[in-house]
């Protein structure tokens, strides 16, 4: 059984000790570092960009996993891998060239994700998919941190497995927005294994503890 991957958010971290917290990551049980681009348009949010993420890379061996919430991702896919993102996700919804957008990525040097917003039907992902390597499934819609997580993700994390079991791929998929230790067990049972957490990491007593609480929650 593969194992459970948990990827916190700096979105919820302290901007002002930002060091402190992705040294916190560092220290964790935790794999990845889940890091959210957004530009204002594509999201109605602005969050961070290349500074952010060089300064991330100086602080962690981690995993990078860059969430790009902008548009024309094409544009900067080399520099964010240059700048070290490890893998990077780009949404189904705005992008036209899907395939194209995939390639690049992983031609980069990068692991290549796919993301999908709530309403965007699973099976899209059925004709790229031996192109990606992460399905993001969106248990929030886009754009801003502590929002609540919608149930009907369950059955899409389902479905997506199912797809990828009769595909054959080693698809990831990950799920974020609104992840908890509450939801966490029933996610990982519905075929996901890879869960970003930020709001229920940072705002714990004991973000260390949570973020092994979350892990032990793949049984």
């Amino acid at each position: 059984m593969t194992s459970a991957i948990i990827a916190p958010s700096i979105l919820a971290a302290d901007f002002a000790n930002l060091k402190n917290d992705i040294e916190l990551i560092q220290n964790s049980e935790a794999e990845w570092v889940h890091v959210d681009v957004m530009d204002g348009v594509f999201v109605p949010n602005i969050s961070f960009g290349f500074p952010i993420l060089k300064a991330v890379k100086k602080n962690t061996t981690k995993f990078i996993d860059v969430h790009l919430m902008i548009v024309k991702p094409e544009r900067y896919i080399e520099q964010f891998v240059k700048d070290g993102a490890n893998g990077i996700s780009v949404h189904y919804e705005g992008n036209l060239h899907i395939h194209s957008l995939l390639s690049q990525i992983r031609n980069a040097g990068a692991k290549a994700g796919l993301v999908l917003n709530p309403h965007t039907p699973v099976h899209v992902i059925k004709d790229v998919l031996h192109l990606i390597d992460t399905l993001l499934i969106m248990s929030v819609n886009p754009g801003f941190g502590g929002q609540k997580f919608i149930p009907e993700t369950i059955a899409r994390v389902k479905e997506a497995a199912q797809i990828i079991k009769e595909k054959g791929t080693s698809t990831i998929i990950q799920v974020d927005g609104g992840i908890n230790a509450e939801n966490a067990t029933s996610l990982f049972n519905a075929g996901a294994t890879c869960l970003v957490a930020g709001s229920a990491v940072f705002k714990s007593n004991n973000p260390l503890e949570y973020i092994a609480q979350l892990k032990a929650c793949k049984k």
